[in-house]
């Protein structure tokens, strides 16, 4: 396993970040259990949650499942680097979701009450708050910081000039403010790199890119298709059939290169300046055990030219679209 820093933080985290979305919701307990143990065996020591995961079973059952394997003891917690989120509302009472002091502070407490720890090493925004002003945002985080209840802000699904905005309003208050962006990117969706990349860059932001397969589009989708494996539906065919021309050069491609399409898919995230880590969101052991073969995967120049050909990105603003 590869280990870099956290943006500009002296935190040491693995290249590949393990997603606990589905545990709970799609993997058994038992089962996500096993899979955060394997991933811990194999060296990945970067986990993200939040506080709305569970699906079915409720806000804040995928914390408890974690915070259930922790208590198992035999040192997870102290090999973890924990990262969970707020913003989203847990309930129709007033207060109980954005990012208000107050519900920073109860937000907090019941995260670490489900994760049964007495810190968390990130603590992530989940979303932009247009209506809570960055001075009450940062002292609430400042105070969780001089509690001990926190080690690091985060924040994801930010604007560039969120990103920007908050930088410098964390350093007039002499705080450390982000070190880390979790944002959607992948070969197919790539508007972060157009402003958010640049932004987090320049502010010492290590990014962590979720969604790195695109919902499983750039997963073999059109070899699972022909063998009968997947069927796509809703939204996701929609996509598939307005990019199948490019998904399928991008998978001939792969085979070309002797991988599987979503081994390529990630080593080109692990390729790309200022990211830190995809986040892999296994359902089952053998999707983390592909996720953890694209470590092995090296792009020299040419590839990664020629995956450009296929999914064309961006520059950065403005030259992408002005002198």
């Amino acid at each position: 396993m590869e280990y870099t820093h956290l943006g500009r933080s002296g935190l040491s985290v693995s290249r590949l970040c393990l997603g606990t979305m589905n545990f709970g919701p799609l993997t058994p307990e038992p089962e996500a259990h096993s899979i955060m143990d394997s991933a811990l065996a194999s060296g990945i020591n970067y986990f993200d949650t939040a506080n709305v995961y569970g699906g079915a079973h409720g806000p804040g059952a995928t914390e408890s499942l974690v915070g259930r394997w922790f208590a198992g003891g035999g040192e997870r917690r102290e090999r973890t680097v924990l990262a969970t989120k707020l913003y989203g509302t847990t309930s129709d009472w007033p207060n109980n979701g954005r990012l208000s002091a107050l519900n920073i502070r109860r937000a907090l407490d019941a995260s670490l009450r489900r994760l049964q720890t007495d810190y968390i090493d990130i603590y992530q925004f989940h979303h932009i708050d247009r209506e809570t002003p960055w001075d009450e945002i940062w002292q609430a985080m400042e105070t969780a910081v001089a509690q001990g209840k926190i080690l690091y802000a985060g924040s994801s699904n930010f604007a560039g000039w969120h990103i920007a905005t908050a930088q410098a309003e964390a350093r007039r208050r002499n705080f450390t403010g982000l070190v880390s962006e979790q944002s959607i990117y992948n070969l197919l969706t790539r508007d972060v790199e157009l402003e958010v990349l640049p932004a987090a860059r320049a502010n010492g932001l290590g990014v962590i890119a979720w969604s790195p397969l695109q919902g499983g589009l750039l997963g073999g989708v059109l070899g699972k298709e022909r063998d009968g494996r997947r069927r796509l539906e809703g939204r996701s065919a929609e996509t598939l059939a307005a990019h199948r021309p490019a998904i399928q050069a991008f998978e001939d491609f792969a085979a070309d290169l002797g991988h599987k399409p979503g081994d390529v898919a990630l080593a080109w995230l692990l390729h790309q300046p200022g990211v830190t880590a995809p986040i892999v969101g296994p359902r089952t052991q053998a999707q983390l055990d592909d996720g953890l073969r694209a470590l092995d995967v090296t792009l020299d120049a040419a590839a990664l030219a020629r995956l450009d050909e296929i999914f064309p990105g961006h520059k950065p603003a403005p030259e992408d679209y002005a002198w």
